[in-house]
């Protein structure tokens, strides 16, 4: 109880509070490679203590031991005097596990260098360059660490499918991630984790990105996702090659305090021929699936052979190892998740990943349909968190105030990121939006028989169009008229007051009360106790598909720009152009894991009323929404009132 209340308090407090633990962002530097004779099958360094902070290792500068250092499969501690001794591999990489209470050195873009990319041969001809011929392994290669005292109670950030596609995207990063990082104080922030899907395929963005970054003058640490993929690799031992250049390893570990964090590459490209999925036949088009490698696996059984069983695992990958979103998908879930789930055993774990453009907490126990059959494994064995997408729905819809597309998210969400505070082996994590503040955790709508109307016009058009196109839609926003105006027929036909908290789980509390009248509790809509997923316009979030109903930037045109400027263009180029149409069906909030509902009492007089809503989250935390709507018999007409002026 103790901790917990520690990591609650440390959630609530400013980080300007924390400025004795400021992490020591001034340490630019490279690990240390010595060229020269070697042998041939094995690697050998040290890893020191830099003393004069110049990455090298210099007379009379001591080793430190005890520290991990790994080829990828093997793990090794360092000797009394800092040095390793490891098997070397012609295609590897050579890294060392941050040790708490010290700091790797940075690159002026503020990556950790704490590895060594081995490749004798360079990449097989990559569209973006991969990894240039190595050579021959160097005489040694030492690790360089300065001393960090950072405690056990500190913050990180968690960055969910970045994905811009195009420079106009990297600058919508600049203006979400980049203007949060250099407007916030970062004190007690130790790391930045960006949960894959880097980038959207053209890798080519990876430099600037990572200058819009380092502003936050945090050491940030990578997922490699979907489309960080090198798609012209010819096997999945290239994949990341172009990835692996630019951040390091695609799997690796590291400790600050009492968290040991774990990053993994559950992304295997192509498994044509190697995975037995229909989609992986070597008939069909290169694809990826969501699979841990043996050889990780061998090297996660070793890394965490070397962990205290009380420290707090914190494993990051990019495909989920479960999702709600995506429950019946095998492609979109970890295959062998059991050998994972049996690896961290019972020690107290956190899972964070993408990759769904969602937001899901999913804690232990809880169970969906699906899963069974995708992965092999029934109830979550451990706490997991879909962390959301910074480009929501891949920066689809209309600007919003900040200039930059509100892409409501696939389940409601808006776009975000998470915080994550630590003390000891305890942690909080809170949900925060790039347009709000902490308390901003739900949104509240109705779910009327009007509302359900329309709904169904507008996902029969989604199915049986392609989106966008030129075919006037059957309903629009517009249509909806005011969503906060019920009328006597949507009262006596069931109307739901449908709350989506953003961050809620099964262990979140909801209820609302009508002007100040006695709570009515809200029911969350999927139980997660092995159901499918409850989808269609009753069970949908009606703020959001009004939101996701209407984008009219593809329906811009200019005769300046013509053709090429027309609507906008997203993914590989691809351009949404045509009427002002809604999102893809799939991209629609017809079900949701964290939507509560309770029906309206139908006897609500005529006039204003007012609705309060509260949620309390697993930690306690409460949060508030108020908001005012009507009752009336029939609506009024909404728009301009002609006959006043006929006369």
């Amino acid at each position: 109880m103790r901790k917990l209340t520690q990591v609650l308090l440390l959630a609530g407090t400013s980080a300007m509070a924390f400025s004795a633990i400021a992490k020591d962002a001034g340490y630019i530097g490279e690990i240390d490679v010595v060229h020269g004779d070697s042998s041939a099958d094995t690697a050998t360094g040290k890893v020191f203590l830099d003393t004069n902070r110049n990455s090298r290792l210099d007379a009379g500068e001591a080793g430190l031991a005890g520290v991990l250092v790994s080829n990828g499969r093997e793990v090794v501690a360092t000797g009394e005097d800092g040095s390793y001794t490891l098997p070397a591999y012609d295609d590897m990489n050579l890294f060392i596990t941050k040790p708490a209470g010290y700091m790797t050195p940075v690159s002026d873009d503020m990556i950790p260098q704490f590895s060594y990319v081995h490749k004798v041969a360079g990449s097989a001809n990559l569209r973006f360059g991969g990894i240039e011929p190595t050579g021959p392994l160097p005489q040694s290669v030492n690790f360089p660490l300065v001393e960090d005292p950072v405690g056990d109670e500190f913050q990180c950030l968690v960055f969910g499918d970045t994905q811009p596609y195009s420079n106009q995207e990297v600058s919508y990063v600049r203006q979400t991630v980049g203007k949060l990082l250099t407007n916030r104080d970062n004190s007690a922030t130790q790391c930045l984790l960006f949960q894959g899907d880097v980038m959207g395929d053209d890798l080519s963005l990876y430099p600037r990105f990572k200058q819009i970054v380092a502003k936050g003058d945090v050491p940030q640490y990578y997922v490699a996702g979907n489309h960080d993929l090198d798609f012209d690799a010819k096997s999945d031992a290239d994949s990341f090659d172009t990835f692996r250049r630019e951040f390091g390893p695609e799997y690796y570990s590291f400790d600050i305090g009492q968290v040991h964090f774990v990053v993994l590459d559950d992304v295997r490209y192509p498994c044509n021929g190697v995975d037995a999925h229909a989609f992986c036949d070597l008939s069909a088009k290169p694809s990826y699936n969501g699979v841990i490698s043996e050889r990780q696996l061998e090297w996660l059984k070793n890394d965490l052979a070397n962990v205290p069983e009380n420290k707090l695992i914190v494993v990051s990958a990019h495909i989920p190892f479960v999702t709600y979103t995506d429950a019946t998908a095998q492609k979109h879930q970890v295959d062998n998740l059991d050998k994972l789930y049996d690896l961290i055993g019972d020690r107290p774990a956190l899972g964070l990943s993408g990759h769904t453009h969602t937001t899901e907490q999913i804690l232990p126990g809880e169970f969906y349909k699906g899963w069974e059959e995708a992965t092999g494994t029934g109830p979550a064995k451990f706490h997991q968190i879909i962390t959301g997408a910074v480009s929501g729905s891949w920066w689809a819809g209309d600007l919003n105030n900040s200039g930059v597309p509100h892409a409501t998210q696939r389940l409601g969400s808006p776009r975000g990121y998470y915080v994550l505070d630590f003390a000891g082996s305890d942690y909080v994590d809170t949900f925060l939006t790039f347009e709000g503040d902490e308390n901003d955790q739900l949104h509240v709508s109705f779910n009327t028989p009007r509302f359900r109307d329309w709904a169904e016009q507008l996902v029969s058009y989604t199915t049986q169009n392609d989106i966008p196109n030129d075919i006037t839609p059957p309903v629009t926003v517009n249509d909806l008229g005011d969503m906060d105006m019920l009328t006597r027929a949507d009262l006596s036909g069931t109307t739901y007051v449908a709350i989506n908290v953003w961050n809620g789980s099964k262990e979140s509390r909801v209820s609302f009360s009508i002007n100040g009248g006695d709570p009515i509790e809200a029911e969350r809509t999927q139980k997660g106790e092995g159901e499918e997923a409850f989808d269609g316009p009753t069970y949908s979030d009606p703020l959001a598909m009004a939101k996701q109903s209407t984008n009219g930037r593809q329906a811009v045109r200019s005769t300046t720009g013509g053709d090429a400027t027309a609507g906008y263009r997203t993914w590989q180029g691809l351009q949404w152009t045509g009427v002002a149409g809604p999102f893809q069906d799939w991209m629609l909030t017809t079900k949701s894991s964290h939507l509560w509902r309770a029906e309206l009492p139908g006897d609500l007089p005529a006039g204003v009323h007012t609705l309060e809503v509260r949620t309390t989250d697993r930690y306690g935390r409460i949060y508030k929404q108020t908001k005012t709507f009507e009752v009336v018999d029939e609506l009024p007409q909404m728009t301009w009132q002609e006959k006043f002026w006929n006369e």
